[in-house]
């Protein structure tokens, strides 16, 4: 079984972290994103991870070169140019061989839908495509998906103003696909399989969806990407130890639902909470960390404040005293 994992955007919406870094090589707790997503497509028979890249592919690269990951394969397909997002599964397909039915999926998406329930549906239903669907409060900024009794997909509906939105439950960036869907993409262009692909599928009839109330979050904002490290270590999806076995925390620190990853220094006097410091970070004494993250090799100053979802990029330090809310450093 073999899956297609679109990672090859910038990370826009995540800069300063992804300035030099691609978002799905960020840390998750105690490991790359990517890992966290490779690992659950094995854990549901996926043996080969066709690894569609853009942006900064020598990440992935350098990071695996075995070509590995949590017991699956993978192989590395870099576009020559940004192709959108039908373009990028064309291309990956084609240059892995993909020959038979696959599955493709976000790599920005950290979600426990049930792949193995998708692909039985897609089987049931002689589809050409199945999609997962999740529930959102605010579907605007999502492709939303209306489905008849037996899951047949009736339109796709992309960024809806959310008072027109007919329904709140989107696209979850989670595919069963036929390798006929690969002939309907245009070569040489840029194709977006959620305007063009999917609504000549429903068209024609052949594109069916599964609505999937499980653990879904799209990780690339700052609030997500904070929010889906929390919930696994405060029990909302697992229990992962929150500070490295490298990390030096004092024990003058108070640390509240937060994470220190590996080789970083929080010093005596801080206050930790809702908040993750990357690897190599310092927090120095007397700071307050407050639902913000403070990237890799950064430096807090002493008595120094970060509230309001702050984000401090890689190597930056911060002055001591410095008093930061809803910040961005640095500004990109």
């Amino acid at each position: 079984m073999k899956a297609v994992v679109l990672v090859g955007g910038f990370g826009t919406r995540l800069r300063p972290l992804t300035s030099n870094t691609p978002k799905q090589m960020l840390p998750v707790v105690d490991r790359a994103m990517i890992e966290v997503v490779v690992e659950k497509l094995g854990s549901f028979g996926v043996t080969q991870a066709v690894l569609s890249l853009g942006y900064r592919p020598d990440a992935f690269i350098e990071a695996y070169p075995e070509g590995r990951i949590a017991g699956v394969d993978l192989h590395y397909a870099v576009e020559p140019e940004p192709l959108d997002t039908a373009g990028a599964v064309r291309f990956a397909a084609l240059d892995a061989g993909i020959d038979s039915r696959f599955i493709v999926v976000n790599g920005d998406v950290l979600t426990d839908i049930d792949i193995a329930e998708l692909w039985a549906l897609h089987i049931d239903r002689d589809a050409e495509g199945t999609i997962a669907l999740t529930p959102v409060d605010d579907p605007s900024r999502y492709g939303v998906v209306p489905i008849d009794a037996t899951g047949k997909v009736e339109a796709f509906i992309e960024k809806p103003p959310a008072d027109e939105a007919p329904s709140n439950w989107i696209n979850a960036g989670t595919y069963v696909l036929e390798p006929s869907v690969i002939d309907r993409i245009a070569d040489g262009r840029k194709v977006s399989i959620e305007r063009e692909i999917f609504p000549a599928m429903v068209a024609d009839g052949t594109l069916y969806a599964l609505q999937a109330d499980d653990y879904w979050v799209d990780a690339g904002t700052f609030e997500t990407y904070l929010q889906v490290q929390l919930d696994l270590i405060d029990g909302t999806r697992g229990t992962l130890a929150p500070i490295a076995d490298d990390a030096s925390v004092s024990e003058a620190a108070t640390v509240e639902r937060s994470i220190v990853m590996a080789g970083a220094v929080v010093e005596s006097g801080v206050t930790l909470r809702n908040s993750v410091v990357l690897p190599g970070a310092v927090v120095e004494a007397g700071a307050t960390v407050i639902d913000s993250i403070v990237g890799p090799r950064a430096v807090i100053g002493s008595e120094a404040t970060l509230t309001e979802t702050t984000v401090i990029g890689e190597g930056v330090t911060i002055p001591g005293g410095a008093d930061l809310k809803a910040t961005r450093v640095p500004e990109e």
